[in-house]
Formats: C-alpha cells, structure tokens, sequence
C-alpha cells in the first residue's frame, strides 16, 4: 500500500454562520486546503464528504458542494458516521490512495446545524441512538447517555462534579488562543459549577454546543506528496470500531470499547508500545466533559480509574505529560458533527508542523500526533495517528 500523507489543512471559523450556505461553508475549508497544498481544483482525482445532519440544506451534499467548489466530475462520496463522520471521511479519501487509484485526494467535512428547524437538531441528535429502545422507551438523550457514564465513573472512583469541571476549564482556556474557535473566553471553575443541569451531573458547561464550521485536509501519495511539500505529515495508521447501539448490552459504563479497540488498531499499526512517551499532541473526542476523562483511560494514558488525576494534575495542559485538546476541543472550539474529525486532523498537522500559537503549541519530540473521534455513545470510534 502506497504511504498517504497530508500536504494541505483548512479550516473555517466554528460557531453560528448564518452569513453563508453550506455550500460556501464547505468552500472555504477546501480553498484553504488546497492554497496550503499549493494545488488547484484539477490535480484532485477524488474527493470524499462527511455530512451528518439528516436536517441538512442540502440532500446529497458531496454533490452540491463539489459543483460548488469546481470539483466536478471527480468521483466524490458522501460519508457519515455520526459524529465521527470527519474522520470517516479522511479514511476513505485515504484509502483511495492507499489502493492506488488516486494520487491526490481530498477529504471534507461540513455541518449546518443553527439554520434547522428550531428543535430539530436536539430532537435527531438526542434520539440517535438506539431509537426503538432508549429514546422511544426512556427518553434518554445523548446527555443522558454520558450522564449515565458520568454518574457511573463518579460512583466508582470518588470523583466530583468539581473534577469533570477541570476539563472544560482547561478546553475553554485553549480555546480563548484559537482564532477558529468558537468560544474564545477562558472559564472559571465556579462558572462550571454554576451552569445549568442538563443532564445531572452534566450542566452546560460540560457540554459541548450545536455548531457550524467546515475544515478540509488534501492527502497524497508518496511520490505527490515530496513533490508539493518539504513538510508532509503521514498518516502513521488508523483505528476503526463499533460498539453496540443498545446500551443494555454494555458490560459497563467506564469506557467506551470501540475507542479501546480502535486505539489497540492504530498503536499496532504505528508501533506505539508506550503512548506517554512516543505522543506529543492529542485531540480527542470530549463531546461532554466525562468524554474527555474516559479517552485518557480508553486511549491507554492513564489506568482505569486514574485518568481523573491526570487533568487534576493539570497533565494534559501544554506542559503537561500528554497535551490534550490544546485546540479548545468540542467543548470550546466546536462541534459541527460532520466537520470534528477533519477539524481534528487539521489541528493534528498544525501542531506537527509547529504552527499553532504560541500560547497553545505542544512541543514536539517525537512528531508524532493522535486525533480521537467518537461516534455516538463509542457506537463509531477512529483513532489516527498523524508523523512528521
């Protein structure tokens, strides 16, 4: 299999865009994209899009927003994979080169979700899951899902809402360095603690928001990739699972097995023994605060139970033993559904190229980078694994 790297990041601004379509949205991750790349519309030979939202402006979104973008007539795709649709995205456009029947492709993903019908973004999100049985039955949401790790996680090991707090603190304080992000103000504890209950012991602030935004990586072969760059960065590996969408079939509700098989996946692949000491930057998938908790465990950064110390111990700030979401992650930055895996990726080579502000720019010793994206309640998980 041909090696992929990516040689060209995009991204737009994430928050509320109700000043463009989705269409132009898209538009101005892949034009950045491709400026980065130093390569025009024609060089691309195939492109992929994520877009979750069965409420989305547009019904078959790889085709608008190639027309759009003057991509027609690559052969294109639309992928979905909840809310790791992103990362599902940059796999696919990754194993068309892999395969060999691309050389340069493009991977893009994009959400509208503040121009819904009001309500009908929380309605389909919510009811997401297993529909027939946890909505329809109970009524549980995907705040209540996490709530029910939340809860459980706290029961086990003595940990405090105070403690779930400490991970949106430390995401919104990255995020008031991120231009792109759509929250730019750090938060106090007590404003954590203050908000509203969502979903107890979930307030607000450990909740991650509905979201706009478009990102967009240009992946290429070997060969392609020399030639367009002195600094790609390769994609090392990638993990894929799934985990049942029946929550009555979990053994437990301390972690999420998808992520851990998909982590074992992308470590073997990228032959990572011992991921403190061979990873420099993560960004993983903290939809709520709990999310990011249970990834340091998932994710083999801290035993069962002892990944609650590592944000105590402020270990995943900049200078801590493993950088975490230095981005502002979902919580701060965003989480337009289709677009958080590709925003991920962007901030993986971002950082791998040194090119994060100061104030949020990991040290890299080993160039190596993982993104973490989650689908539902662990019913999708990608993991990858980006090098210098």
């Amino acid at each position: 299999m041909d090696r992929v790297a990516v040689v060209g990041a995009g991204l737009t601004r994430f928050g509320r865009r109700v000043d463009v379509g989705m269409n132009h949205m898209a538009w101005e991750a892949i034009k950045a994209a491709l400026e980065d790349a130093g390569i025009e519309q024609k060089d691309v030979d195939f492109f992929a899009v994520g877009n979750t939202g069965v409420w989305s402006e547009e019904p078959l979104p790889a085709i608008t927003v190639g027309e759009y973008a003057g991509l027609t007539p690559k052969g294109t795709m639309r992928v979905e994979a909840a809310c790791a649709t992103g990362s599902a995205a940059i796999r696919v456009a990754y194993q068309a080169i892999a395969s060999g029947s691309a050389r340069v492709a493009l991977a893009v993903g994009v959400e509208k979700m503040y121009n819904s019908p009001t309500g009908a973004v929380v309605e389909l999100i919510g009811r997401a899951g297993n529909y027939f049985w946890e909505f329809e039955n109970f009524g549980l949401t995907f705040p209540g899902y996490y709530a029910l790790y939340a809860s459980a996680y706290m029961a086990k090991y003595e940990v405090k809402e105070e403690d779930l707090a400490l991970v949106s603190v430390k995401n919104h304080y990255y995020g008031s360095f991120n231009p792109y992000a759509q929250f730019q103000k750090p938060v106090k504890l007590e404003d954590v603690m203050s908000s509203k209950y969502v979903a107890y012991p979930l307030k607000l602030l450990d909740s991650s928001p509905i979201t706009d935004g478009a990102a967009a990586v240009v992946l290429a072969d070997e060969e392609s990739a020399r030639k367009l760059t002195d600094t790609p960065v390769w994609i090392k590996s990638q993990g894929v699972a799934s985990g049942s969408a029946n929550l009555s079939k979990r053994q437990d509700f301390l972690g999420l097995p998808a992520s851990v098989e998909a982590a074992a996946q992308a470590y073997r692949g990228a032959g990572i023994t011992d991921p403190l000491k061979q990873i420099d930057v993560a960004t993983v998938h903290d939809c709520f605060t709990i999310a990011e908790i249970l990834a340091y465990e998932d994710l083999g950064f801290a035993k069962r139970g002892e990944g609650v110390q590592l944000i105590r111990d402020q270990q995943t700030y900049k200078d801590g033993i493993i950088p975490v979401n230095l981005d502002g992650g979902l919580k701060a930055k965003g989480h337009p559904i289709g677009a958080t895996g590709a925003g991920m990726a962007v901030e993986a080579v971002k950082q791998l190229r040194g090119e994060a502000p100061p104030q949020r720019q990991a040290t890299i010793r080993n160039g190596v980078a993982l993104t973490h994206n989650v689908g539902g309640t662990g019913h999708y998980a990608y993991v990858t694994v980006y090098s210098l």
